[in-house]
């Protein structure tokens, strides 16, 4: 196994070009384990640790500055600690992700790159309806989210293409993330759920991992939903959501999942823990959106 250790981006880019079965490498909290069991073993490591734009973020980013660009290797501590207002989603989300030494390390790039549904971090992605920044020598192109995840740990990279950063909008409205693992740390998700409120375009994303064989939107819950705030006028009025638009909700989400039976749980309560996951989630932003006050254009 040859180690290659490029001292800037462009030198990244080139390496990868040439050796496009090299494995980038930067936290290396899941690459690692992969090689350790010999589960994998690349002719090429592509060492991305010397390139410290991949560890910063920009805050106010975008044509309306609402956008919070957040280089690949930026660990998971960081979003905590800095990032907890304009991302609370992925914040959360980090908590979960195994010890602080993990934390110290990991970052949203890995997960990406990795691209294994149970990624801490696909749930938050998707509700907060993230792009993904790649590049290669051949240029650069933003990957919707929606389109990121192509298969069981396999995305839309092309061979010679490295994440460079990831794009989020700040955070309009509430957002939560809910993980079910078998012990509160160390552990991988049997299942997880993530919820954001885009008030301003009067509209619900979500976000479901490790129960299906990418990370998955439930979108029919999610248009239900919308409906359903908009034709009670919801948004507006910030009124309680009834529980059978919850249970509702709950139940499309359900539907939204195709997983299986593993070590970690079985298909059925996977099912089940999203539909809970999902209402809980929901209750929890709405509650937070009712105490905030904000109210979208027309309220009374």
């Amino acid at each position: 196994m040859d180690f290659l250790r490029p001292g800037s981006w462009e030198e990244a880019l080139a390496a990868k070009a040439e050796h496009p079965t090299a494995v980038p490498i930067a936290g290396g909290t899941d690459v690692m384990v992969e090689i350790n069991f010999d589960h994998r073993r690349p002719e090429y490591l592509l060492d991305l640790n010397r390139i410290g734009e991949l560890n910063e973020w920009e805050v106010g980013g975008g044509p309306q500055g609402d956008t919070v660009r957040l280089g690949a290797s930026v660990p998971y501590t960081k979003i905590m600690e800095h990032l907890r207002s304009e991302l609370p989603g992925l914040a959360l989300a980090s908590h979960t992700v195994a010890s602080p030494q993990i934390r110290n390390r990991g970052g949203v790039g890995g997960n990406l790159g990795t691209a294994s549904p149970a990624g801490d971090a696909h749930p938050a992605l998707l509700a907060s309806g993230a792009e993904v920044e790649v590049e290669s020598v051949r240029g650069s192109r933003r990957i919707p989210i929606d389109e990121f995840y192509t298969g069981v740990k396999r995305n839309a990279l092309a061979e010679d293409e490295l994440i460079r950063a990831v794009h989020i909008k700040k955070a309009e409205g509430p957002q939560q993330f809910s993980k079910v693992g078998t012990r509160n740390a160390m552990v991988i998700a049997v299942c997880a759920f993530g919820l954001a409120l885009h008030p301003e375009t009067r509209t619900v994303r979500t976000g479901i991992g490790s129960a299906a064989p990418t990370p998955v939107r439930a979108k029919s819950a999610e248009e239900f939903l919308n409906s359903a705030l908009e034709e009670g006028g919801f948004w507006e009025s910030g009124k309680i959501i009834t529980p059978s638009v919850a249970k509702q909700f709950a139940a499309l989400c359900s539907g939204a999942c195709n997983p299986i039976d593993d070590v970690r749980g079985t298909a059925s309560y996977r099912r089940h823990a999203v539909g809970v996951m999902a209402r809980r989630t929901l209750t929890w932003a709405w509650e937070s959106y009712r105490g905030s006050g904000v109210r979208t254009e027309g309220a009374a």
